[in-house]
């Protein structure tokens, strides 16, 4: 078995140039010593050094840090593997999946989106995941004290913190909204369906006038938001108390999930993990006896293989996998650092990505089957029941649920499901779009690009290859083999891809106002998003170039150039 490095070299000391540019930290599991098979680990300095010649290469080697016993205590870790997994694989597993997914699908040509999505997930998937993952699990520290291996590299881990942030004050929004329709599923009819006496003559009106607006977009619109008394950013109108309620009993919640750390949020997993894959699997036997449900499937997977020549199509797929894997915030990172240090991150890493993707298509039949079913019985094409995030969860699904015998039943099980999926006022949608929008669009693809980068040219990527290697001693040949494949997506294939996104990105932002409804957002409330985008980004750059510019004095100072 191998034993985990005690030192990371902090690379060139930002600190004090004058110290002669070399420390160490004792590694956060507590070890006392390092192994003699790993001497050569991460006390080399290839963060900014590997370029620079062999003579300064040879200069730098020579200064390996002396081993210190660590005052730190013994990091904790998970009580088994499948609490890891687990973890992960709620942590992959959301809401994405059953909302965007096969949305998405259906709308870039059914069957034949698998194809872009499936090279994406194996040529920028993988690869980051993995490169998340071994990062926690080796340096056994959070996504800032982690970069002690290569301090160029620091604000990357900045720019993660502030992306979670973001992320946090608008997800919980969905959980509050979840919440709220939990607690109005008890009622019998639902309030959201034609029989509900609040919204009786909107189904009337449908069968005489032909209108579209049916109760469950009323129910969302009036009831849930109140965006009728809203008209956009500038007007977020007074506090909805009932959805602030609902809010702090999310926060709540998540407070007692993680209260004792991986102690408690690791035994909450075996819940919260397991049970969306339930109500997945009752949904599509449910669906699979109401009448149009074939109709549903059919129009979720009919191949249009003329699709495949959109550029639109390979974004969304890259997009999808993306954000579905939820690379780039250091949910992955923070996670794998709780590990046993010779766990197999490579094995873990093909198992949660794989299962998740899975995940994603398994729940369109889900979603298609009882979609079907709505259409047939109002006797319209599914393409015009089809809806894509808030508009499919909130609106779309729910009516489609009232149309089923037992609707009270299928729909608290159904927002159950959403609820462990995810674990106010009147205009907070419309910074809700708008946050979801920027603040994890280019920000988090730029924060990825620069770790993919960092990681291959700045420190390493045959160490940082040697380092996985030497977590997964026990993996089979074919194994470590693959790791020729993730090299050559970290050197090339995946920064290359994500440059693409990355422009798209830009591009689409350029080009496309951004649209709630009708409501188009202000050029202000644009600029607004962009900000909180770049704020991300900033504050890496900032540090990198800081740390660009002190790494550059101290070998000036040092006669090294």
């Amino acid at each position: 078995m191998k034993f985990p490095p005690d030192q990371w070299t902090e690379g060139l000391h930002m600190g004090d140039p004058q110290e002669g540019g070399m420390q160490s930290y004792g590694s956060a599991r507590g070890e006392g010593s390092t192994s003699p098979d790993r001497a050569h680990g991460l006390t080399r300095t290839e963060s900014i050094v590997s370029q620079d010649g062999p003579d300064l290469h040879h200069h730098l080697e020579s200064h390996q840090a002396p081993s210190v016993p660590s005052s730190h205590p013994a990091r904790e870790t998970w009580g088994g593997k499948y609490e890891f997994l687990l973890s992960c694989i709620g942590y992959c597993v959301g809401l994405g999946n059953v909302w965007r997914f096969p949305y998405l699908c259906y709308r870039n040509g059914g069957g034949a989106f698998l194809i872009p999505y499936s090279i994406m997930l194996f040529f920028t998937g993988l690869p980051l995941f993995l490169m998340e993952l071994s990062l926690g699990q080796y340096g056994a520290a959070g996504p800032i004290t982690v970069w002690k291996c290569c301090p160029i590299l620091k604000g990357i881990g900045i720019g993660m913190l502030l992306v979670s942030s973001l992320v946090s004050l608008y997800y919980n929004v969905i959980i509050a909204w979840t919440f709220y329709y939990l607690g109005q599923s008890f009622q019998s009819p639902l309030p959201w369906s034609c029989e509900s006496k609040l919204y009786f003559h909107l189904c009337q009106n449908v069968s005489s006038n032909g209108s579209t607006f049916s109760p469950s977009e009323a129910f969302w619109n009036e009831k849930v938001l109140g965006v009728v008394h809203s008209t956009g950013l500038s007007d977020p109108g007074p506090v909805r108390w009932e959805l602030a309620l609902c809010l702090l009993a999310a926060w709540f919640i998540i407070f007692l999930c993680m209260l004792k750390g991986i102690h408690s949020s690791g035994k909450v997993v075996y819940f919260t993990a397991t049970f969306p894959y339930f109500v997945i699997i009752v949904l599509i036997i449910r669906g699979a006896t109401l009448e149009g449900s074939i109709d549903g499937v059919r129009f979720y997977l009919t191949a249009d293989w003329e699709r495949l020549q959109s550029a639109q199509v390979w974004n969304d797929a890259a997009s999808q996998i993306f954000y579905s894997l939820g690379i780039g915030f250091g949910g992955l990172l923070s996670m794998a650092s709780y590990n046993k240090f010779d766990n197999n991150v490579i094995r873990d890493t093909l198992v949660i990505a794989i299962g998740n993707c899975s995940t994603s298509f398994f729940a369109g039949f889900a979603i298609f089957s009882i979609l079907g079913h709505m259409a047939w019985k109002k006797g319209v094409p599914v393409g015009q029941v089809a809806d894509s995030g808030p508009g499919l969860a909130f609106v779309a699904y729910p009516e489609a649920l009232a149309l089923l015998p037992g609707s009270v039943f299928w729909s608290i099980l159904f927002f159950l499901m959403l609820f462990t999926l995810g674990v106010d006022t009147l205009g907070g949608i419309y910074w809700f779009t708008l946050i979801d929008s920027y603040s994890t669009s280019f920000g988090l693809i730029i924060i990825t690009l620069f770790m993919c980068i960092g990681i291959a040219f700045f420190y390493g990527v045959n160490q940082f290859c040697q380092d996985i290697i030497d977590m997964v001693s026990s993996c089979p040949p074919w194994c470590t083999k693959l790791l020729w494949y993730f090299k050559a997506c970290w050197v090339f294939i995946t920064p290359v891809l994500l440059l693409f996104i990355l422009f798209y990105i830009f591009l689409e932002m350029y080009n496309t106002p951004l649209r709630y409804g009708s409501y188009e957002y202000p050029r202000w409330g644009r600029a607004l998003g962009i900000c909180m985008g770049a704020l991300c980004t900033h504050a890496g750059a900032e540090h990198w170039a800081y740390a660009w510019g002190r790494c550059a004095a101290f070998r000036s100072q040092s006669g090294l150039v």
